[in-house]
């Protein structure tokens, strides 16, 4: 008898050292975009709103997030979350996101997930039918339904923040691609959205052309950012930059409106839809007559994951005319983790290759 063997079946519980600083999340992916959630060990942030709250991660913790994100425990193309209270009463809870560059100010997909999981850990009280949940964003608050049927989760959608085209059909020139047409749009983000019927890039939006597509994406973020100074949020300064591009083109799926693949942060490829470019994206649609209220379009991603996108209604925002989205789409939870954050380790702030 091997009694080592034994030995390991008996004893797999590894003992955290007091020395060392444990972070439990629990981890869920939507369309295939990951989400890992910090449920517990975070240190407690400062301030009396979410954007405050952000300035105090981003100023204080920052090495917190590159530990979570970036290798060995994350990836290039990570993504996450922690959750803070509400800028008032009347919300459930405050939301920030981090992923490789910094902290977002929206992100769809994750509201998706973290209402998934808000009913599937019983956060809320449920009851059949529809659940509202109320969440402040550093974008504004969000407010997302969550539906119930004989104790199962049928569908999850959100309304996001008013959304805005600041111009259709703008001109930038990209080194090494010319002469690019974009739309720019906010969805509770900035982004530059390249339709490829209207622009000569040689692209596929698939994974075979997953590095064009971020070079690509990075170039036309940089020389759109150096070029366009109507990336202004009317209320908020910390909104007040470029997020980063989308590009459309068809759908793979015929039954599909179109196909988006979103490169932000540092060069991350979205593998939903995103939640926050689709809003930006109704607001495009909407700007060229070519969607109405109530009408629902489906968009996929790279995965070929989808959310179905509609127009709920319109309000003055600012300057702005803008519009009430509404994004649907399904997530699911992939496992629960205790991250160990070893002051020893020379690599316990993370690092990155791609």
């Amino acid at each position: 008898m091997n009694t080592t063997y034994h030995t390991i079946l008996k004893n797999s519980d590894f003992v955290i050292p007091e020395n060392c600083l444990a972070i439990k999340t629990i981890d869920m992916h939507t369309g295939g975009e990951p989400l890992r959630i910090i449920v517990d060990g975070f240190p407690e942030l400062k301030g009396n709103s979410v954007l405050e709250y952000r300035r105090d991660i981003k100023e204080n913790y920052d090495y917190l997030r590159t530990s979570l994100m970036f290798e060995p425990r994350g990836h290039a193309d990570m993504y996450g979350c922690i959750l803070v209270p509400p800028n008032d009463d009347q919300a459930d809870f405050g939301i920030l996101f981090m992923h490789n560059e910094g902290y977002s100010t929206m992100c769809g997909h994750a509201i998706i997930a973290i209402s998934t999981l808000a009913a599937k850990m019983n956060w809320i009280i449920l009851k059949e039918g529809e659940n509202e949940l109320k969440i402040d964003a550093p974008c504004g608050r969000i407010h997302s339904f969550v539906t119930i049927k004989e104790n199962e989760i049928t569908g999850v959608r959100f309304h996001c923040v008013p959304s805005f085209v600041v111009g259709l059909d703008r001109v930038v020139t990209v080194p090494g691609f010319g002469e690019i047409t974009y739309d720019l749009a906010y969805g509770g983000a900035f982004y530059a959205y390249v339709d490829l019927k209207k622009n000569n890039l040689n692209l596929n939006l698939t994974d075979k052309d997953y590095r064009a597509i971020i070079q690509a994406g990075i170039a036309i973020k940089e020389a759109v950012h150096n070029q366009d100074n109507q990336i202004i949020h009317p209320f908020e300064d910390d909104l007040s930059f470029l997020y980063g591009t989308i590009f459309i083109d068809s759908p793979q799926d015929a039954k599909n409106h179109s196909r988006n693949v979103c490169v932000f942060a540092e060069g991350e490829v979205d593998r939903s839809p995103t939640g926050s470019g689709v809003s930006g994206r109704i607001a495009i649609e909407k700007a060229r007559n070519t969607i109405s209220e109530n009408q629902s379009i489906t968009i996929e991603s790279i995965t070929g994951s989808t959310f179905n996108c509609s127009l709920i209604s319109e309000k003055d925002f600012g300057p702005f005319q803008a519009v009430i989205p509404q994004v649907e789409g399904t997530a699911y939870v992939t496992g629960k983790n205790t991250f160990i954050i070893d002051p020893l380790d020379p690599m316990k702030d993370g690092f990155i290759l791609r």
